[in-house]
Formats: structure tokens, sequence, C-alpha cells
């Protein structure tokens, strides 16, 4: 009876895993933002008050000498990239010539906080 149910359980559990997610948000350089959101004073207790996600973002805004991304959605989490995504990122980053920041929308799968990235396409932001 237990194997008759595992069978079909892993099935589900795998088919469930394998669904690719799409999210939106600026495109960071992932170290330069992970220290940003590092870089706070230990005695503050209201951290997220006192941070300016804005600047944080424009501050990061990912170079051609960027080796590891990140996206920044909504809610200022940081979901690093695989380094498939990384490649993608980077030749993205090459052909981008604005200076301000790169919205963008990547699909892929998450696994803790890093994406296994199948795209990365920009986006143009609502005026």
């Amino acid at each position: 009876m237990y194997q008759r149910m595992l069978l079909p359980a892993l099935v589900i559990l795998f088919a469930v895993s394998g669904f690719a997610a799409t999210w939106s948000g600026w495109m960071v350089d992932s170290k330069c933002y992970g220290a940003e959101e590092r870089n706070v004073n230990p005695n503050d207790t209201q951290t997220a008050v006192d941070r300016d996600i804005g600047y944080e973002i424009r501050y990061c805004t990912p170079t051609h000498k960027t080796k590891y991304f990140a996206i920044v959605d909504e809610a200022a989490t940081r979901l690093k990239f695989d380094a498939a995504g990384n490649a993608k990122a980077a030749e993205l980053v090459k052909n981008f010539t604005k200076k301000r920041g790169l919205l963008v929308t990547v699909t892929g799968q998450l696994v803790k906080n890093t994406i296994h990235v199948d795209s990365v396409s920009p986006v143009q932001p609502k005026r």
C-alpha cells in the first residue's frame, strides 16, 4: 500500500517543482546590492525604514564589467541568477546603452534565493 502511494506522490512533487515562473524588477550587480543591504548600523532596529531602495538600485546598476547579477522586485527582495543567467544578463547589459537602470522580466525556476534562468528580457518602464 505504501509503495503504491509513494510513486504518485513523487511524480506530483517533481512535476510541480518543474514549472517555470516569471519575475519582473530591476537588474542589479548582485555583489554590490548585497553589500548595500548589509551596510546598516548594527544598533538600528528599523533598517527597512532607513534604506533608500531606489538609491541602492541606481548605485548598483550593472555595467559591462559586472559578473554576478540579480533582480530586485517591488518588495526589494534580491533574487540571484545562476551561472547561465549571469551569462544571459551579461549579454543583455552589453547591448544596453542607458545608465539609469535596467527593468527586466526573468523566467526560470526558483531554488532557494537563486533563479535558474531560462530567459532575461528588457521591459519598457511605464510612464
